[in-house]
């Protein structure tokens, strides 16, 4: 999750696109990424609807503490490309 946060420098992220990327379902992404803010690694914010009758959409880019967090702990398996799902490992 930091690796596809790294990656996306100071561009918000959206949940579903950040679950996309990271290969993650959402009732592991969404309290990883509540921890995260708590913890003052990321911030988050309410975007309005980019069109007519959407909902807002809540959007997540790191904090500088948080990209320190993300350089230190590189992942084990490198993000895969977009599309890719991530193979299981025992």
């Amino acid at each position: 999750m930091l690796a596809v946060l790294l990656e996306a420098g100071r561009h918000w992220s959206h949940g579903y696109e950040l679950a996309r990327l990271a290969d993650l379902k959402s009732g592991t992404l969404y309290p990883l990424l509540i921890r995260l803010e708590k913890q003052g690694y990321l911030d988050a914010e309410w975007q309005p609807p980019s069109e007519a009758g959407r909902p807002p959409r809540h959007a997540y880019r790191l904090t500088a503490s948080g990209v320190e967090l993300a350089r230190a702990n590189p992942p084990a398996d490198p993000v895969p490309p977009a599309g890719r799902r991530r193979e299981a490992t025992i």
